[in-house]
């Protein structure tokens, strides 16, 4: 029964999968972002704030893009240090467009975090597809 879920999956479109997985990754970096902001934190701090969010939710990300997206063999560590270097770069998106929403542009920081996150997934597809999850590594 597994095979047969684990088929369907892996027939959909790995963009769908990014998609959803994404998704999933992005609301659970979103509510650590949001819990650090307004139960730790303050309003004012929204970049420690996005640091901690990133470093908790890289590894879950990685996890979940490794097995359910991009399902790989080969070296782990490998692997993660090529995602932490995408996310480094995203990181640096991130935090630009962030910087740019809330203190230019004046955007609320919990609206200007959606944006910024809209923007930095497309970054991220493309990076793990054709950087950190090569497809030439692919599972078959």
């Amino acid at each position: 029964m597994f095979k047969n879920y684990r088929q369907f999956w892996f027939n959909i479109s790995d963009k769908v999968r990014f998609l959803l997985v994404g998704m999933f990754n992005s609301g659970v970096s979103y509510l650590i972002y949001a819990g650090l902001l307004y139960f730790i934190l303050g309003e004012s701090n929204y970049q420690i704030a996005l640091v901690l969010a990133w470093i908790i939710s890289s590894v879950i990300s990685f996890t979940t893009h490794r097995t359910l997206v991009f399902p790989v063999e080969g070296n782990i560590l490998k692997q993660y240090i090529k995602c932490c270097t995408t996310w480094v770069f995203s990181y640096i998106l991130n935090a630009f467009l962030l910087w740019s929403f809330v203190d230019k542009l004046q955007i609320n920081a919990y609206i200007a975090q959606i944006i910024a996150t809209a923007v930095c997934a497309v970054f991220n597809y493309i990076m793990f597809k054709l950087f950190a999850f090569k497809k030439n590594n692919a599972v078959k």
